[in-house]
């Protein structure tokens, strides 16, 4: 631990644009029971960040006030009950918050060894995106090889990781985007098609395949009927974000009909211990594909923790080409 008992950290002044992203001050964390405090090199900018900071998304009972979900450094602490990590071990951690800051804990069974070859900027970009792909995609959602894959917004970080892990584990992928310097980007990763979707529609492309056996979905509004549309029968449809909204009129006579599955998930509110089982699956179905070089999370940019503002107006530009990382120490 540092020999000061304070840190860095990049406070939620109020809730509001990125501008109330302010550095502070703050008390640096101890670990407790079977938890690990991370020093982190770097942390990875998400979406749900941006909402937490605009006031619509709060941390579970007992997580931090800091945003920041996830992260890679080097175990600072270790807290009673943990064996598996020592002081100095190179990790990447999924965090209940906290991660835009010097130091932050969380649970010992959420960090993962940094994949060979990776550096910790790279590393830092895995956690939080990979957790909910893999997750939703191929717990709940099922995922088989041979079956057509769409995911909407592929250039975002979720979408390119979708795109590849569904490439590696054999599924046709489809996917939208909107420019087509990011359709080119999406195509370089493994999609088979990708979808401008300011010039095309993604309803009829995926049904001229024969439709869709699983959409993940993070946009919502008038997309969720246009999804049930674009399925297969028998499709699933797994919706992990509303960036347009929650609510719209569906005509649920097509799920029974059809055979639909509508589902969903949120990763952070998830326990403690359903999110240690997605680390264990990802250590031993994923980490292998990283080490190959199969699979590799796409950096957009780097920015200074201390203009983490910067990092939220690029995010919410939509300009961006995977994620975007924020340098801490």
């Amino acid at each position: 631990m540092p020999a000061s008992h304070t840190m860095t950290a990049i406070e939620i002044t109020r809730p509001g644009g990125p501008e109330v992203l302010e550095p502070a001050t703050r008390p640096v964390p101890v670990p407790g029971h079977g938890q690990i405090v991370v020093r982190l090199a770097h942390a990875g900018v998400n979406r749900p960040d941006a909402l937490q900071r605009a006031g619509a998304y709060a941390p579970p009972p007992g997580a931090s006030d800091l945003p920041g979900l996830e992260g890679a450094g080097h175990v600072a602490a270790v807290g009673p009950g943990v064996t598996r990590w020592r002081e100095g071990d190179a990790v990447c951690a999924l965090f209940p918050g906290g991660a835009y800051a010097e130091y932050a804990a969380t649970d010992a069974r959420h960090a993962l060894p940094v994949p060979a070859g990776l550096d910790l900027a790279a590393a830092a970009c895995l956690p939080e995106t990979f957790f909910t792909v893999w997750t939703n995609v191929f717990d709940r959602g099922r995922l088989q090889a041979g079956e057509r894959f769409l995911v909407h917004g592929g250039s975002s970080g979720i979408g390119t990781t979708a795109i590849q892990l569904a490439h590696a584990f054999g599924a046709r992928v489809f996917t939208t985007a909107g420019s087509e310097a990011k359709c080119a980007a999406c195509r370089d990763l493994g999609a088979e098609r990708a979808i401008n979707y300011r010039e095309e529609d993604f309803v009829a492309v995926l049904k001229a395949e024969g439709g869709a056996d699983l959409i993940l979905d993070m946009v919502g509004g008038e997309y969720l009927p246009r999804n049930v549309k674009a399925l297969a029968d028998d499709g699933r449809l797994v919706q992990i974000a509303f960036l347009t909204g929650p609510k719209v009129t569906l005509n649920f006579a097509q799920v029974m009909t059809r055979r639909l599955t509508i589902t969903g998930s949120t990763l952070r509110p998830q326990s403690d211990t359903a999110k240690a089982a997605i680390a264990e699956a990802l250590e031993t179905h994923v980490w292998p594909l990283l080490e190959a070089g199969r699979v590799a999370p796409v950096i957009d940019s780097h920015v200074a923790l201390k203009d983490a503002a910067q990092a939220h107006k690029r995010m919410e530009s939509s300009e961006h080409i995977g994620k975007i990382v924020l340098d801490v120490g």
